[in-house]
């Protein structure tokens, strides 16, 4: 039999995949993208997001354990599937577009989206909440820094 924590961690990758779309010339367009001097940590970003990533999937178990395919339990993880493709959508979105300003603009929607979603989960855990918590930092980091680079590139804005 299938379990529960299966299915979330493959529909996680699965939908993780979908930023592999960029190209080579997407990739070359934002390499030679300025960079605020504060942005020593680059290099990790990979490593943060496949923390939040398994913190998210670990919380969406965690709910679906605890009302395993009652209709609230079914739309919340909608919730967690709506904010995992809008934090995957940004790379691939904002490299084919070229624009930044649409980069902030995914970030900010995904930070609202989990606010949204820790609301909806405090309810069944708070534990379940409290993995939410690494994305609801680290997420307006990212947005301002990819704001603070539309402002260092104005031509890619």
């Amino acid at each position: 039999m299938i379990k529960s924590w299966m299915v979330i961690g493959g529909v996680a990758f699965l939908v993780a995949l979908a930023a592999n779309v960029i190209t080579p010339s997407d990739r070359q367009w934002f390499k030679r993208l300025q960079r605020p001097r504060w942005l020593t940590f680059e290099g990790a970003i990979p490593i943060i997001w496949t923390v939040i990533f398994i913190c998210g999937a670990w919380s969406a178990y965690i709910v679906w354990e605890k009302d395993p395919g009652s209709t609230s339990t079914w739309l919340i993880m909608g919730l967690y599937l709506l904010l995992e493709i809008i934090t995957i959508a940004y790379t691939p979105v904002m490299f084919k577009l070229r624009s930044l300003k649409v980069g902030t603009i995914i970030g900010g929607t995904g930070l609202i989206i989990c606010i949204l979603l820790i609301l909806a989960v405090l309810g069944f855990s708070g534990w379940a909440a409290l993995l939410l918590v690494p994305y609801l930092l680290w997420s307006p980091i990212g947005t301002y820094t990819t704001w603070q680079m539309a402002s260092l590139n104005p031509q890619d804005a």
